[in-house]
């Protein structure tokens, strides 16, 4: 067994032989089988694709309860989903959500039961597997991408606004679908106001030229400042805490941080632990705009718990959980009187 960054004991996790991915819409029912029963294993995991907004996975199968419907069909509703949860369903969700996947993100196939299927996020890395993050997620939030999968080398669009409108034509007066913020898909064709897209089972759709950025590959996405990520991360204060939230539907605190770097063209590992490890270490009186701040428990000196971002003027920039009483979310408070200060433990920097 392992402790995963939330404190969730996690078992060992078998490969598929093969993967029937639904091709209809359908909830996954918090009656499906316990993790293990009807598992298909393999040592060569297939790759899927997100064919959701927002696809969100649990730390075991079948845990969803009602409420969480928006999250678990396709269509998904992500927002629909945080709408309707009281803080204290959004509390619930702690250590049993793991991540979120994005539109067209790419996961490979680790094990299955019944209409669920636990993958790894390709591109979220975590020491916890190398393909990527793990979660379990419904299978009909995912597509085998037979089309979509060549097209993932060209050319891609990536969404610069907090939300952009996916169309069916070119007229852009039908909206498809919309996406969060760092979605990437895979671009066909460009006109002075629109940019043609691939979708992972849904044929070519039509984005707004103003609404995405696009680049030949990752490499291709301008080296940012540490302003520059501070500016995107200012962006998003008052977005809500959401536990495992990679969107700007809801982010937690790694999830927030690792999407603004990912924005800007830098990978880094998608938790606040690993954050802190990978980074180069900055002491307190150096820090600079778009460092990584960090927060331990027993004052600093055990585990890694929180993790924000140096804002500059003595800022921190950061997404705080969600308490019984209190509604977290993204806000820029001052260093000195945040309310972890006294756990403070260390600063990286990326840049």
């Amino acid at each position: 067994m392992t402790i995963s960054r939330r404190g969730v004991l996690l078992g060992a996790m078998g490969l598929p032989t093969s993967l029937a991915l639904a091709a209809t819409a359908r909830p996954a029912s918090a009656a499906q089988p316990a993790a293990g029963t009807d598992d298909h294993t393999t040592d060569d995991p297939a790759t899927a694709y997100v064919d959701v907004s927002v696809a969100t996975l649990w730390v075991s199968p079948g845990t969803d309860r009602p409420v969480d419907l928006p999250s678990t069909t396709n269509p998904a509703d992500p927002a629909g989903w945080m709408a309707a949860m009281s803080l204290a369903d959004r509390v619930w969700l702690v250590g049993e959500l793991e991540t979120q996947a994005s539109y067209g993100q790419a996961v490979r196939i680790l094990a299955r039961s019944g209409d669920w299927v636990n993958v790894a996020v390709v591109g979220q890395p975590t020491p916890r597997n190398p393909l990527g993050y793990p979660g379990w997620m419904p299978a009909a939030q995912l597509t085998t991408g037979r089309g979509f999968a060549p097209l993932t080398g060209r050319p891609f669009a990536t969404v610069i606004g907090d939300t952009a409108k996916l169309y069916h034509t070119p007229h852009r007066i039908e909206p498809f679908l919309e996406l969060s913020f760092n979605t990437r898909l895979p671009v066909l064709s460009r006109t002075p106001d629109g940019v043609h897209v691939a979708t992972p089972a849904d044929g070519p759709k039509w984005l707004r030229r103003e609404d995405v950025a696009v680049y030949d590959t990752v490499a291709d996405i301008p080296r940012p400042t540490g302003g520059d990520l501070v500016a995107t991360a200012n962006r998003f204060v008052g977005v809500r805490y959401l536990w495992a939230g990679v969107s700007t539907y809801g982010f937690d605190c790694s999830g927030f941080t690792s999407t603004v770097y990912s924005a800007h063209g830098i990978t880094i590992p998608r938790d606040a632990g690993p954050q802190h490890d990978a980074g180069v270490p900055v002491a307190r009186e150096d820090l600079r705009a778009g460092d990584l701040i960090f927060f331990a428990h027993n004052n600093g000196m055990g585990s890694i718990h929180h993790v924000g971002m140096c804002a500059g003027d003595g800022d921190i920039i950061d997404a705080p959980t969600n308490t019984a009483t209190v509604e977290g979310g993204v806000e820029r408070v001052k260093l000195a009187e945040h309310r972890y200060i006294k756990e403070y433990a260390g600063a990286v920097r990326y840049l």
